[in-house]
């Protein structure tokens, strides 16, 4: 059954930033687009397993830190080689300054 988790507050993320969110066991990253929404997928790239929190956020994608593979993370898609599995997504909601996740 599905529940909402608070993740972190709004201020925790910057502009065009991603942080790491861990929570039984699971890695998330959680990010804040260019346009000030909030986004999440699962942690580790699909490719090597390397935290994404770690990586680039250009735009609508987070770009992997290890062999520089990308994803949109608005919907998980894989962007760029090597990765060529998506994301997990989880829906986020905002509220009173805190960010929430699906899962």
């Amino acid at each position: 059954m599905a529940r909402w988790i608070d993740a972190c507050s709004t201020e925790d993320i910057e502009n065009e930033g991603v942080i790491r969110f861990d929570h039984e066991g699971r890695t998330f990253a959680i990010y804040r687009s260019p346009d000030d929404d909030f986004y999440c997928t699962d942690g580790l790239c699909t490719h090597e397993k390397v935290h994404l929190a770690d990586g680039l956020v250009m735009g609508d994608e987070i770009e992997c830190p290890k062999h520089l593979g990308a994803f949109d993370y608005r919907n998980g898609e894989a962007m760029r080689a090597p990765v060529c599995i998506n994301l997990k997504t989880y829906p986020t909601k905002v509220d009173s300054g805190r960010v929430a996740i699906e899962i």
